[in-house]
């Protein structure tokens, strides 16, 4: 996941020395946040004058046209228009813009707005807090709009802006999100090296528990024991994508999973005689489990526990009910 810096989150410092500090840690993109002020190209030119790192600007205006000459000249790489803001919401941005587009919501504003912007636009940008404010604490109903969008808009890319600190950032990073704005954390932190080793591969402290982020039962590869088939097991298989299946017992409680060592094992044992395989022998019915109320750093500490990689973990409730899972494809695959 990339690493965007607020840059005009660094209050205590001239804007040529947050741009030095931010070349010599090597953060990934300057984040450039802009309310109807004309005035930001100035200071973009002074990044580009003193920076070779890509350039995240944020408008929130109600005239978005008159920044279509700027963004062109300066050749931005990412331009977010704050959906909230518009008062004509239909965006025609001229052809000559060779950048990213974007399209911001706040909290409050559902994902199906980013309907209308799906033919020309690369990404969405979720406003966890309130946008312009500093220091704002992330809201965690974003973690299941961000797991919906992805579900709706798999080619499209995610950026959260808004209370990202080590703990929210390794969420993110978990979910798949391409770019996190990081403004107050990074830059009150005792370094921003420091701050951006936590953002990218740490976690300090936890205030957000496995339920709040984890991909729930509706969307993740469950099959009641009374429902298991071959055929079941290998549809759940191919829509899941993730390598197993959950089985279930008929009150809904976790029996076990299935994985895909665990078919195979199974097909090789039968393999002259497939009908003669019992799909209740290949059920796992003591895998590592977690519990939905634990927090990230429990997680965590539990995952290095381990003797072997852990891929996925499936999450019960107190009454030992199936209600989701979490997977670390994301973290495994190195996108970060």
């Amino acid at each position: 996941m990339k690493i965007s810096a607020s840059i005009f989150s660094d209050s205590e410092k001239n804007i040529l020395t947050t741009i030095d500090n931010l070349n010599s840690y090597h953060v990934d993109v300057i984040h450039v946040d802009c309310k109807n002020r004309l005035s930001i190209f100035d200071d973009i030119k002074v990044i580009r004058e003193n920076s070779n790192l890509p350039i995240d600007l944020h408008i929130i205006t109600d005239n978005p046209e008159a920044y279509y000459p700027g963004i062109i000249e300066h050749n931005i790489d990412y331009v977010t228009f704050q959906y909230e803001d518009l008062i004509e919401k239909k965006l025609t941005i001229p052809t000559d813009y060779r950048g990213k587009l974007g399209i911001g919501i706040t909290t409050f504003t559902d994902i199906s707005v980013f309907e209308n912007y799906k033919d020309s636009f690369d990404f969405i940008l979720m406003m966890a807090t309130i946008p312009g404010e500093s220091g704002g604490k992330f809201d965690k109903s974003n973690f299941t709009k961000i797991r919906e969008f992805s579900q709706q808009y798999p080619e499209k890319k995610i950026h959260v802006d808004g209370g990202v600190n080590a703990e929210v950032s390794f969420i993110l990073r978990n979910m798949g999100v391409y770019l996190s704005v990081s403004g107050s954390y990074l830059f009150n932190s005792v370094s921003i090296g420091s701050a951006l080793l936590n953002l990218k591969l740490n976690e300090i402290e936890s205030h957000f528990l496995v339920k709040d982020f984890m991909q729930k039962t509706d969307s993740s590869p469950v099959i009641n024991s009374k429902d298991l088939t071959l055929e079941s097991l290998l549809l759940t298989f191919k829509k899941g994508a993730l390598g197993f299946a959950i089985i279930n017992d008929e009150n809904d409680k976790f029996a076990g999973i299935i994985g895909n060592a665990d078919l195979r094992n199974g097909l090789l044992k039968h393999v002259n005689d497939l009908n003669s395989l019992n799909m209740q022998e290949l059920i796992n019915p003591n895998p590592l489990v977690i519990n939905e109320n634990i927090n990230v750093h429990q997680m965590l500490q539990f995952i290095k526990k381990q003797t072997k990689p852990v891929i996925y973990l499936p999450v019960v409730n107190n009454h030992n009910k199936t209600v989701g899972i979490v997977s670390f494809l994301n973290l495994i695959k190195g996108e970060l």
